[in-house]
């Protein structure tokens, strides 16, 4: 493909996600249409055609193009078209259910305390299961999904806005106002986090896992080898007195 169309096509498709749509990316702008580079970036490596995508390609866009769709200011990027743009708005009655992930690591801490802003984001919900795993999977490899019940929340106080079809926003979701799956016992994280020291040390070369029942292994194969020497040892003596026998009979 020709560069400088290559370099058209990623500015209108920059255009789309931050100017018209960003609700199908999972994308929440702030007040001004803005959002961080690494996050747009996050989005567009998940998009077929785009994974190679980097913040020297959006800044050679700048440069070659005439008539960028798009602006840059420090860490930040947006469309300079946002007249299409999906409004929020408020609703009392959303779906009954919502989908959000937490990290894993911040999964006890959720249960307890509930579902507050990230720095300066609000709680971003989703409608969508699987949109809710892919905004996941930009913050946790393995992501904990939570099925959000809206009219508990709101009950507590939770206040609901939706932008675009699968993007809701809440201020904070209260405790007891969602469902996930078990925590796990402090044993069987203990007993995981073994596993894969183990296994790491396993694939480090010259490397080695001192082990009781590795060592019973290797005392039961000197006994045997012993075993075999002394049954070897006497059947040679046995031999040995036979053939003297033949030699020099009685």
């Amino acid at each position: 493909m020709n560069p400088q169309k290559s370099v058209r096509h990623l500015s209108k498709f920059l255009s789309y996600v931050l100017g018209r749509r960003p609700d199908e990316f999972g994308l929440v702008l702030d007040s001004n249409g803005f959002v961080k580079v690494k996050t747009l970036l996050k989005v567009v490596s998940e998009e077929d055609g785009w994974k190679y995508v980097r913040r020297s390609h959006l800044e050679e866009l700048l440069i070659v193009l005439p008539n960028p769709l798009v602006e840059l200011k420090e860490n930040l990027i947006r469309a300079k078209s946002r007249n299409n743009l999906p409004q929020q708005i408020r609703v009392d009655t959303p779906p009954a259910s919502l989908f959000i992930c937490v990290r894993r690591k911040a999964y006890p801490r959720v249960i307890e305390k509930g579902i507050s802003p990230s720095g300066d984001s609000d709680v971003i919900l989703s409608s969508n299961q699987q949109m809710a795993m892919r905004m996941g999977k930009r913050i946790d490899q393995a992501p904990v999904l939570l099925t959000i019940h809206t009219r508990k929340a709101a009950e507590k106080g939770a206040c609901f806005y939706q932008t675009g079809d699968l993007i809701y926003i809440a201020n904070s979701i209260p405790p007891s106002c969602f469902t996930g799956p078990a925590i796990p016992r402090r044993k069987e994280v203990h007993e995981k986090q073994d596993i894969k020291k183990k296994e790491k040390a396993e694939k480090l070369p010259g490397s080695y896992i001192l082990s009781f029942d590795g060592e019973k292994d290797r005392k039961k194969k000197i006994a045997r080898k012993k075993q075999k020497k002394e049954i070897a040892w006497k059947k040679d003596r046995k031999r040995l007195k036979h053939a003297k026998d033949k030699m020099w009979p009685a």
